[in-house]
């Protein structure tokens, strides 16, 4: 019997923790198998549906990261422990794992996409990544923006996270500014041996890349999510079409050399 694509899984909601304000990660109890840097389609019946990158998984589990920005995601905002919504994929390639390998890799996020790269990070974090280093760059709009706040500090006591704000406040203590000025003042060493990884706001990576690219890393060697250009996630929708690329099916992860076409 051939497979409708289409059809998605039931999945039931295990854990709610609250991020910000308007983030949460929902913890749901599915035994998919997903790769660092994929996403999934969830959906209410009746409401709709709406991609959203895996931000973390394990046995018997994995965790997305929800903003509460639309009609979709107001209504899983409403949703508590014990309660099902359905899923389908994963879909997308993933981060290059195997190119990364005994490699030094400098991870840059910008706000929500914090998410798609906390997978990643933990793996390195359990020991589980086989690279050399990591170093983290993270930039969000406020204090009050910052995702992940408890396993940021955790990350920092194994590894080096440096955290910028676009704006402060008054018991603001951290940097204030865009991650582009994390990169410039980096003193990036075996500049041939290291990777990196982007994802944010499209501005925000285009910037950012730029930077890298001051530093003399390769575009080889450096990596992009377009994680939010997601929308039917198998190519018949044409949403995520870029020219003559489809996001969803060549991506959401592009090695520089490509993505730099794909960038406004």
């Amino acid at each position: 019997m051939i497979r409708n694509p289409y059809m998605p899984q039931e999945a039931e909601i295990l854990k709610i923790f609250q991020e910000t304000d308007i983030n949460y990660t929902f913890r749901l109890k599915t035994d998919l198998k997903v790769k660092s840097g994929q996403f999934l389609e969830v959906s209410i019946p009746r409401i709709g549906e709406a991609p959203i990158s895996v931000s973390d998984f394990g046995d018997g589990y994995l965790d997305l990261t929800i903003r509460k920005v639309g009609r979709v995601t107001q209504a899983l905002h409403n949703l508590q422990p014990g309660d099902k919504f359905f899923i389908r994929g994963p879909y997308g390639n993933g981060f290059p794992i195997d190119k990364l390998k005994d490699r030094r890799l400098i991870v840059a996020a910008g706000g929500t996409g914090l998410a798609p790269v906390k997978s990643l990070i933990n793996q390195y974090y359990n020991d589980s990544l086989e690279i050399k280093s990591l170093q983290l760059l993270a930039g969000f709009k406020s204090p009050g923006d910052i995702l992940f706040s408890s396993e940021l500090e955790k990350w920092s006591k194994k590894f080096p996270v440096e955290i910028t704000v676009d704006r402060g406040s008054e018991n603001w203590k951290g940097r204030v500014g865009l991650v582009t000025k994390l990169v410039a003042d980096l003193d990036i060493s075996e500049v041939e041996n290291t990777m990196v990884i982007v994802v944010g706001p499209p501005l925000m990576m285009k910037f950012t890349t730029q930077e890298f690219v001051k530093k003399k890393i390769s575009i080889g060697n450096i990596y992009l999510s377009f994680e939010r250009k997601m929308s039917c996630g198998i190519g018949k929708c044409g949403h995520c079409k870029i020219d003559d690329t489809y996001v969803c099916l060549e991506g959401p992860v592009f090695e520089y050399s490509k993505a730099i076409q794909l960038l406004d």
